[in-house]
């Protein structure tokens, strides 16, 4: 018998897990210690288990009841998967989500609010120590590791086209604990564009917060690596395709080449 919204509202508030995205300024204590179908930036990350109408409504509305996150910083939709999807290719952080949003907001906050220019004027980066105990998730391609390699077409989001990307098996490398987080920040008017180009509602529980976590990278260096070329040229394709609108610039494009073309992110299958 089919469920009442008001049911599949209760059972899903009761499964949704309560765990949670110029000059360098790198602050932050040391380290100590599900699938391809996420949605993109908003709240339908959310939806990865909720198939029909009705538990998608639900889980909406689950997410708008929830009290406002404070702080100029919150965590984008976008970025959840990386908390929650177990085979996702890029970073993965194995801390509480909110806690996470606080402790980022803590060291911006400690730094005077000051921020990184990044690929875009809406584009900021935040560069932090890693207290998350995340690892590297990406390495340099050997001739000893090489022929492990694996590549498919892939999406990070249903409104993206697929793209061929590769990767190394996680069980095929052992990566460290990385030194540094790059933190990702979109402004809150490029994310407002963005999910209104593919009609994802905005997160009730943002607010009027200018920053938005768009991604994480574990790293060791405290300055910005390469954006994979195919992540530019997906950037240029317009924000109906998942990207941001940024045009290629051509010389950013083969300094990232030349990185990729001798690394590849680890992925856990």
């Amino acid at each position: 018998m089919r469920q009442s919204p008001s049911n599949s509202i209760q059972n899903l508030q009761e499964n949704i897990p309560v765990h949670l995205v110029p000059q360098h300024f790198i602050l932050g204590d040391p380290p100590t210690t599900t699938t391809r179908s996420f949605q993109t930036r908003g709240i339908t990350n959310m939806l990865g288990a909720a198939t029909t109408k009705t538990e998608k409504a639900a889980v909406e509305a689950a997410e708008a009841a929830q009290p406002q996150e404070s702080g100029d910083i919150v965590l984008d939709g976008f970025a959840k998967r990386q908390f929650e999807d177990k085979t996702y290719s890029g970073t993965q952080i194995d801390f509480d989500r909110n806690e996470f949003v606080k402790k980022v907001n803590e060291i911006y906050e400690a730094n005077n609010k000051q921020l990184v220019d990044g690929y875009a004027p809406f584009c900021k980066h935040l560069f932090i120590k890693n207290f998350t105990g995340a690892r590297l998730n990406m390495v340099a391609i050997t001739q000893a590791n090489a022929h492990m390699l694996m590549s498919d077409y892939e999406a990070r989001t249903e409104y993206e086209l697929p793209v061929l990307g590769r990767w190394f098996p996680s069980h095929s490398v052992t990566p460290k604990v990385a030194e540094y987080l790059d933190i990702i920040l979109y402004s809150r008017e490029q994310i407002i564009k963005e999910n209104e180009a593919v009609d994802v509602p905005a997160d009730p529980s943002h607010g009027d917060a200018p920053w938005g976590i768009v991604s994480i990278k574990a790293q060791d260096v405290d300055h910005e690596l390469p954006m994979k070329p195919i992540t530019m040229m997906r950037n240029a394709v317009g924000k109906e395709q998942g990207g941001s609108g940024v045009p290629l610039d051509r010389d950013e494009y083969m300094k990232a080449v030349e990185y990729w073309r001798n690394h590849a992110v680890i992925k856990k299958m």
